[in-house]
This record gives C-alpha cells, structure tokens and sequence, in this order.
C-alpha cells in the first residue's frame, strides 16, 4: 500500500499514478497533509491553516 513520505496517510495507486514522478513509489504529499502542499513540481511548506 501507497504511504505518503510526509504523514504516513493510505494513498492510492491512481492517486500515486499521477502526482508522483514516474520514478517515485510514495508521495512526498497529500490532500491528509496539513503542514506541506504541493507547488507545481515542488513540495513547500503551508502558509495557511487548511
């Protein structure tokens, strides 16, 4: 099962499939994920509470 490197949240596999590099097994964020977003290609930290 998908983790993501950030929360340790279940991801799924299409969730994987398509906002991760073709190289990378595990998200390095995801929607559970309060404290970092994605940006583009990048990860950076939240500046809001969502």
């Amino acid at each position: 099962m998908p983790e993501c490197q950030n929360c340790g949240s279940f991801v799924t596999k299409d969730y994987v499939r398509v906002f991760t590099p073709s190289e990378t097994d595990a998200p390095r964020v995801c929607p559970s994920c309060e404290d970092m977003i994605r940006d583009g290609a990048d990860v950076r930290a939240a500046r809001s509470t969502r």
